[in-house]
């Protein structure tokens, strides 16, 4: 147990010199939001987004819309989709079905640049997580939550346990 506290205070103490150094400078963030959870629950299509999955197509492990001013990294492993209210209610009801087998939820998150400004939309479980970083050349590096997203979430039935 003591290992573990010695490796969380070290990985906490390099991120705030990494930070105090201006590493972290390019890199935005997710704020979970209501709103954006309703818009993608409603399948609204934002004509401003493009649209991208990862992981299946029936039940991706994240959705997510980046507003057209921006381009994606072609580095990242993202799917776009061209995106309809149909095809939204398609994906949104294959993640929530997927997350329900997990006893999880989807929420909506405002993806935001390091300066704060909203550049898209994020949809997916709480554990999904990704970076986002503003790269010199102008391109956007969102990368793709872990492919066993759902599988390393699994609970056991009787009891609940991991």
């Amino acid at each position: 147990m003591k290992k573990s506290y010695g490796l969380y205070l070290t990985i906490a103490l390099c991120l705030a010199v990494a930070a105090c150094a201006g590493l972290l400078r390019n890199y935005g963030k997710l704020e979970t939001s209501r709103e954006v959870t309703a818009a993608f629950e409603r399948y609204e299509v934002n004509p401003l987004y493009r649209y991208y999955i990862s992981g299946a197509n029936l039940h991706p492990n994240a959705l997510m819309g980046l507003h057209r001013q921006y381009r994606l990294d072609p580095a990242t492993l993202w799917r776009e989709v061209e995106m309809t209210p149909a095809r939204m209610k398609e994906i949104v009801q294959g993640m929530k079905t997927r997350a329900f087998e997990f006893y999880e939820y989807q929420y909506g998150h405002e993806m935001r640049d390091p300066q704060g400004k909203p550049i898209g939309v994020w949809y997916s479980i709480l554990s999904a997580v990704t970076f986002i970083r503003m790269n010199e050349d102008g391109t956007v590096r969102i990368d793709t939550p872990d492919l066993d997203t759902y599988d390393k979430n699994r609970k056991d039935p009787d009891t609940g346990d991991k």
